[in-house]
């Protein structure tokens, strides 16, 4: 009640006449094809910037997996001015932060700052995307740390249950793996590889940079203009790493030492851009979206199959991921598979009703105005959903596109997209026996 209760404040706020004078956003593109994105909002106190770029590992190979996440940490390793060190020095000097990171359709390098040093933040920023030394040494310690982490995710139970299920929902296509890459790869990435995805990643045509919070936004594409106009324009097509998602539609399971079992059942769902992405997303909350879903009500509170419940969904240019999941006792992961398997028949059989619409729909847009709260996410989704081909104000549209979703929508998109489950289960061995 309490949750539901500040979804209608959120939505509230978002239809007031004070929300409506959001900040407005400037869009300037370089000669070269670099894209500026500014939201000046002068009663924040900070400022953040994202840059964002066309890569990631849906660019990437079996042999290549992490390349783009490696490279992406590697930047802050050292610049041709600053040490690691001293690149970190130099951001909490201007009162905040710098962080770089590989995605699967994108990279970014981000950074926050007091909201006066909002030039200085964006050369710093120019520096680690423009002038990096990738140090040897410096990319060894990268490594065992991106191995370590691997590690970490392949023995916790849920992270190794759904990177089984990327895998076996997406077959052959780049998504199939984690945006961290393979132990395998990256063990073996040497410097020039990393070198190479720099060049062909880091392109004027390719990158996105946004700016939002307390600045004054003809000065922000002033400096940007003159610190990112010797960025090189396209050398060519990037294209995408050949391979088609063909989901295994079959169950497997997955014998582990763990105390709870994993119950994921895995589908295809339409890209970002497709018409059908809306209804996908609202029927995912009608699913697993919050106390009032389905999974939770019917599997959790009246049946105690689930200790944790929900549907995990992604925001892709290929095929997106439609994931509904369970954590359960061992002895229940076969009445758990049967169950969510019989909630998704539901929804393929059976119209959602109106007030169960209206539901998923509030929880939805409550939890995307939720999310950008912070100037670091604003400048975050205005980068990424420019870059993705979606446009700076894809948010907006989204939300408008949600509003419009029917009840024959939903029934549509379950019968077109829910029809072959990829099913994972992890368990103890014990539990098989």
């Amino acid at each position: 009640m309490r949750r539901a209760l500040l979804i209608l404040l959120v939505l509230a706020v978002l239809v007031s006449p004070a929300a409506a004078q959001t900040p407005a956003v400037a869009r300037h593109v370089l000669p070269n094809g670099l894209v500026i994105l500014v939201r000046d909002d002068p009663i924040v106190g900070v400022v953040a910037a994202s840059l964002v770029v066309r890569s990631g590992s849906a660019f990437e190979t079996a042999e290549t997996a992490g390349v783009t996440n490696f490279l992406q940490r590697s930047l802050l390793r050292g610049t041709k001015r600053h040490s690691r060190l001293a690149l970190l020095e130099a951001a909490e000097e201007l009162g905040g932060t710098l962080d770089a990171s590989g995605g699967v359709d994108y990279a970014e390098v981000s950074g926050t700052a007091i909201a006066r040093n909002w030039e200085s933040l964006l050369t710093l920023l120019a520096e680690v995307a423009l002038a990096p030394t990738l140090p040897a040494d410096e990319l060894e310690k990268e490594r065992a740390l991106i191995l370590g982490r691997l590690q970490t995710r392949a023995d916790q139970p849920f992270q190794r249950a759904f990177d089984t299920a990327l895998a076996d929902v997406y077959g052959g296509h780049p998504y199939a793996w984690p945006e961290f890459g393979r132990a395998e790869s990256v063990a073996r990435l040497t410097r020039e590889a990393l070198l190479e995805r720099y060049a062909a990643a880091y392109r004027a045509d390719r990158m996105v940079l946004a700016v939002a919070g307390g600045v004054p936004r003809q000065r922000v594409i002033a400096a940007a203009e003159r610190l990112f106009k010797a960025v090189p324009g396209a050398a060519g097509p990037a294209a995408h790493s050949a391979g088609e998602a063909v989901p295994r539609g079959e169950r497997r399971l997955v014998e582990r030492d763990a105390r709870q079992a994993q119950v994921l059942v895995g589908f295809l769902a339409p890209p970002l851009t497709d018409p059908d992405y809306a209804p996908m997303r609202v029927l995912a909350a009608v699913l697993g979206g919050g106390m009032s879903s389905r999974l939770f009500v019917e599997l959790r509170d009246r049946r105690g199959l689930a200790y944790s419940t929900g549907v995990v969904t992604t925001n892709r240019t290929g095929p997106s991921l439609f994931l509904p999941y369970l954590g359960t006792a061992p002895a229940n992961a076969d009445a758990a598979v049967a169950g969510v398997l019989a909630e998704i028949d539901r929804l393929r059989r059976d119209p959602v009703e109106v007030r169960e619409l209206a539901r998923a729909k509030a929880w939805l847009l409550g939890n995307l105005a939720m999310d950008r709260q912070t100037s670091a996410r604003h400048a975050w989704y205005l980068a990424v959903f420019e870059l993705l081909g979606g446009g700076w104000d894809w948010p907006e549209r989204y939300a408008r596109a949600v509003e419009a979703v029917t009840v024959g929508d939903l029934t549509r998109v379950a019968e077109r997209y829910l029809a072959r489950p990829t099913v994972v289960v992890l368990r103890p061995a014990e539990a098989v026996r």
